[in-house]
């Protein structure tokens, strides 16, 4: 039998329990936790968000000496976050010391006018990655003309650079496009009655960086329709004696088109004067033009023919320019046009292979 040693006095103990464990009313306090230093923290958040390149490395060091003095936790966050914002901070100095941002800058600048621009150019045929032309396109990639396709650029030109011009300024400027038409498809019955024209041209938005370009597109007319071979009948494609004819016929057709607004002739006697002037000069420029080329042996006779039509043509609507009153200029008008109607050239056009269906009422040579 043992017995347990009795108090000694001021023993903080107490009594012992006979297996020297704590008696079972005394618990030793828990250890307290070593604190994390807080500007670890932020430098690690710093350095990964890179958000302003050095803070991190500053709060880093701030955050190294208060470990070292206080014993703190947070060592390898404040390595990392001083490490990253070094990085960043290094690379921000090189940037700028180099000239890199301007460089970038104008390489996405360049890139998105590219984009806006479409990077077409005159006889390109391409389809749209929405499948439907619209003011504003992106996402195009050419295709052989020969196949099916959305559209093809028959001429592009620059707008003058300064601000914005407005929307109204754009849209009048692409009217130029009938121009660069006439220069792509030369032969006006070639082309489709389906054929439809638009203009895709800058927006405000890409204006502002650095857009200026038009590009005129022959598409569809019905909605996601396609277009199927190239439209382009110029010097690439025709031969001499064709463009030969074509310019000449095109001297007429410009003047056939300046016909005064007022459809009647009593509301606009002068106006429509002016006009059978303009198209009797035409037809005597177009007849010396044909008279003067030399023509293959098979087109000779059917130009020689309408060359006289011309002529013919030609001293009515002079008559016409000279009338006293409306009923005086009907006459002359009626028998000119007649002599210049579309069936008129068909002999012709066929002797030079080029096409032979009209492509519309009113068609002129």
């Amino acid at each position: 039998m043992s017995i347990s040693p009795a108090r000694e006095p001021g023993d903080p103990q107490g009594p012992q329990s006979p297996y020297g464990s704590p008696g079972p009313y005394w618990t030793p306090a828990p250890p307290t936790p070593t604190p994390t230093n807080p500007f670890a923290i932020a430098s690690l958040v710093a350095g990964i968000l890179c958000c302003v390149p050095g803070v991190g490395l500053l709060l880093g060091v701030v955050a190294l000496v208060q470990i070292r003095k206080r014993g703190q936790r947070g060592l390898a966050a404040a390595v990392v976050g001083s490490t990253l914002s070094g990085i960043a901070l290094a690379t921000t100095v090189l940037l700028l010391t180099t000239g890199a941002p301007g460089w970038i800058w104008r390489n996405v600048k360049e890139g998105v006018r590219e984009s806006a621009n479409l990077s077409l150019a005159r006889g390109d045929c391409f389809d749209t990655d929405d499948g439907r032309l619209k003011d504003a396109v992106f996402g195009v990639r050419t295709v052989p003309c020969a196949g099916a396709h959305e559209g093809e650029v028959f001429g592009t030109f620059t707008l003058a650079d300064g601000p914005y011009p407005g929307e109204e300024a754009v849209r009048d400027a692409a009217e130029r496009c009938a121009d660069q038409r006439q220069f792509y498809a030369m032969d006006e019955w070639a082309v489709p009655g389906d054929v439809d024209t638009v203009d895709l041209s800058p927006s405000r938005e890409t204006w502002a960086l650095g857009d200026r370009t038009v590009t005129c597109v022959f598409s569809s007319a019905s909605e996601h329709g396609t277009l199927t071979g190239s439209l382009r009948a110029d010097q690439t494609t025709l031969n001499a004696h064709q463009i030969a004819f074509l310019d000449a016929a095109r001297t007429l057709n410009d003047a056939m088109e300046t016909a005064p607004d007022a459809v009647d002739v009593e509301d606009d006697l002068p106006g429509h004067k002016a006009w059978a002037r303009r198209v009797s000069t035409a037809l005597a420029d177009g007849a010396h033009a044909l008279r003067a080329h030399a023509w293959p042996a098979t087109a000779r006779a059917p130009l020689a023919a309408l060359t006289v039509r011309m002529d013919k043509a030609r001293a009515h609507w002079d008559q016409a320019a000279r009338a006293r009153d409306a009923d005086a200029f009907y006459l002359p008008y009626d028998a000119g046009l007649t002599l210049i109607e579309p069936r008129a050239v068909v002999p012709a056009r066929k002797a030079l292979k080029l096409a032979t269906t009209p492509p519309g009422d009113g068609a002129e040579v």
